[in-house]
């Protein structure tokens, strides 16, 4: 035997050896160190349909601590319209399995958790093994209760951005133990979905849990208020606190520069001004928007004739 055709074996052997499906490929060849910097340009959905299924060693490489500071599948959401599917038992398992696969790989390295449609099984799994985590953002989560959110609340102190949006079965209870124990949270987005309108969520919502909506807006914002002095960015988009509840934000919240309130309809322009007196740098979206005239002669929101007298704005036309 030539020694090309012995170097070429030998390349072969090589190849088969790092699990690389293409022999003496130059890819085969990279350290571990090289190729994990090359995959961390890419973005997780990205690993986990590519590299992730070349072999072996890109398996093992995609799975290094390095490249698991952070649990982002926020974008894909962003970029998908809302479906039925993602509201289903078996979309559950699969955001859960990604979530407890990127936890164990992160080695407790993990800092930044944005999901959606997550349950409480994966949520305290990442509450165990993550201790460092700064920002944790569940929006959408149908099984996410105040059980696991004690759990983060308990064990992950560093939380500095909170968002639980259209989470339902999470309950003023959480706002407390979060508040108590997480002293740099500097945001909370505690955003509802549109109830004024709800026909925008028929179809792609499961009705139960549409009608699940938090009803305790003013123990929400007692809970804020009391234990969260630090906060600077709050979002309750229609939240059904009332003047008093926004009163105590307000007063507890001292370092607020940013309140969303769109769609809160239970106190008018004054109440807000009233509310907010003590807060000069305080920047406020105020429940400015147009009700569906479907929705404004609707029995059941019949008291919403009322509300466009208190809330004189340039955006309602009934």
């Amino acid at each position: 035997m030539d020694d090309n055709n012995k170097k070429e074996e030998e390349e072969e052997e090589e190849g088969e050896g790092s699990g690389c499906t293409e022999p003496g490929s130059d890819w085969a060849d990279l350290t571990r160190e090289c190729l994990t910097n090359i995959l961390s340009r890419l973005t997780l959905e990205q690993r986990w349909l590519g590299p992730m299924l070349v072999c072996k060693s890109w398996l093992q490489a995609c799975t290094d601590s390095s490249l698991h500071s952070s649990f982002d599948v926020e974008p894909h959401f962003d970029t998908n319209t809302d479906s039925p599917r993602l509201w289903t038992p078996d979309f559950e398992r699969k955001i859960d399995s990604m979530l407890r696969s990127v936890v164990v790989w992160s080695d407790h390295s993990l800092t930044a958790i944005r999901t959606r449609h997550c349950s409480d099984l994966a949520l305290s799994f990442a509450a165990e093994r993550c201790p460092n985590l700064e920002v944790l953002s569940i929006k959408s989560c149908q099984n996410v209760t105040d059980a696991s959110m004690a759990k983060i609340a308990f064990r992950c102190t560093k939380l500095r951005e909170v968002d639980i949006s259209y989470c339902y079965e999470i309950s003023h209870e959480s706002l407390v133990l979060i508040g108590r124990n997480c002293p740099n949270l500097k945001v909370l987005k505690r955003n509802l979905m549109n109830w004024l309108d709800p026909s925008q969520h028929f179809g792609v919502v499961p009705n139960e849990y549409l009608s699940a909506c938090p009803q305790d807006g003013d123990s929400e914002a007692a809970a804020i208020g009391k234990y969260m002095p630090y906060l600077e960015h709050l979002e309750i988009q229609f939240s059904k606190l009332s003047a008093r509840g926004l009163t105590l934000i307000c007063e507890g919240c001292v370092n607020l520069k940013y309140l969303d309130l769109s769609g809160c309809t239970n106190f008018t322009g004054r109440d807000i001004a009233n509310a907010s007196s003590n807060l000069k740098d305080l920047e406020i979206k105020k429940p400015n928007f147009y009700i569906p005239r479907s929705v404004f002669h609707a029995d059941r929101y019949g008291h919403w004739r009322l509300y466009d007298e208190r809330f004189q704005t340039d955006v309602f036309r009934i």
